[in-house]
């Protein structure tokens, strides 16, 4: 991937949120910085004291300087921190529901800077769910639906790609790490998904992930390969209609209107190097059936994107791991993959623009 250094629109710096203070969030960060491994022009946000001790009990070598927009340093093993303070203070491993507005008051920093043209993108460390909940936001249900609705649009997609797949403009899959997945449905408990799949659903989705592959990775016609929803992709109706009632008239529609789309296809053949080659995406009708697989390919170097957005965000592909917090064992790799991915399609975006 491309050094962020020579890419069009670095006078921007991309703002990284420090996520769950409990988690490895906040140590992700600092071990990027500490190895010289944060791209030039990246900015944490999150609460400085807490960091600072967060690097001394690690042991590592970082030193945090607040700062504010246009006036942060670079280079070296410095940390710039656009600074939030936390609510109650935070140990590592242990969840606190008093630091949920915390969270989300770094995510509100962010969105606002991209919104105003202080950062070029947004990438966002793990958060808890539960916390957010308990701390008095209970129908909360993660990042992806809470930047739909802070930047006000009707429709988001989640997408996870590895980072093989972020290089090439058609990822051709060998039983590798070269993968994107985007999802009709996200945070739902799988009793609901059944419910959620509509006509309107699957091509509105289908859309905004055809147009973010235009206009994010510069792919100028972009093949979706579209999971079914039931074993088999309902077998001609015996194990479920939803494919005949609605996937099939959904994916016929979008043809029409001329996109590249493949299927309904069975979920557990999908993934095999027959079907996905020359495929840009696949199409997975809930969360773990496709990421699962995504996962299993590249875990660990892989990032999410939310599509359709009026800015760049991207996050890891991973959870705050409270048992590993505090202990210096968790790995960066998928907070680089992502850092370096929102540099990227934040300066796609202005080649696009311009």
């Amino acid at each position: 991937m491309e050094d962020s250094a020579s890419l069009p629109g670095n006078a921007l710096p991309v703002v990284v949120t420090t996520g769950e203070p409990a988690g490895i969030g906040p140590e992700l960060t600092l071990m990027l910085a500490s190895r010289g491994h944060l791209p030039a022009n990246s900015v944490a946000i999150g609460d400085p004291d807490m960091l600072r001790q967060r690097a001394a009990a690690l042991g590592l070598n970082v030193t945090v300087v607040e700062c504010s927009t246009g006036e942060c340093p670079r280079g070296g093993n410095v940390l710039p921190v656009w600074p939030v303070t936390l609510t109650e203070p935070a140990t590592p491993g242990v969840l606190n529901p008093g630091n949920a507005d915390y969270v989300l008051s770094t995510l509100a920093l962010a969105v606002d800077a991209c919104q105003r043209g202080h950062a070029a993108a947004m990438v966002t460390a793990p958060l808890h769910k539960g916390v957010i909940i308990e701390g008095g936001h209970p129908g909360f249900t993660g990042h992806t639906e809470w930047l739909r609705d802070a930047c006000g649009v009707d429709d988001v997609v989640m997408m996870l790609a590895t980072d093989a797949a972020l290089h090439a403009a058609s990822p051709s899959w060998q039983g590798g790490s070269d993968l994107r997945v985007a999802l009709v449905t996200t945070h739902l408990p799988l009793r609901n998904v059944a419910d959620a799949i509509t006509f309107d659903r699957v091509t509105r989705i289908s859309r905004l992930l055809t147009a973010d592959l235009q206009r994010q990775f510069g792919i100028a016609k972009p093949r979706i390969a579209v999971c079914g929803l039931n074993p088999h992709a309902g077998e001609d109706g015996h194990l479920g209609r939803e494919e005949l009632d609605i996937i099939i008239p959904a994916l016929d529609a979008l043809r029409a209107e001329g996109m590249d789309i493949l299927g309904p296809l069975p979920a557990d053949t999908l993934f095999t190097p027959r079907h996905l080659a020359g495929v840009d995406a696949v199409l997975a009708m809930y969360h773990d059936q496709g990421l699962a697989v995504l996962k299993y390919a590249g875990f660990g170097q892989a990032a999410n994107i939310t599509l359709g957005l009026p800015l760049v965000r991207t996050s890891v592909d991973h959870g705050t791991a409270l048992d590993l917090a505090g202990k210096g064992l968790a790995d960066p790799g998928s907070l680089k993959v992502a850092i370096a991915l929102a540099r990227r399609l934040a300066a796609q975006r202005l080649s696009v623009s311009e």
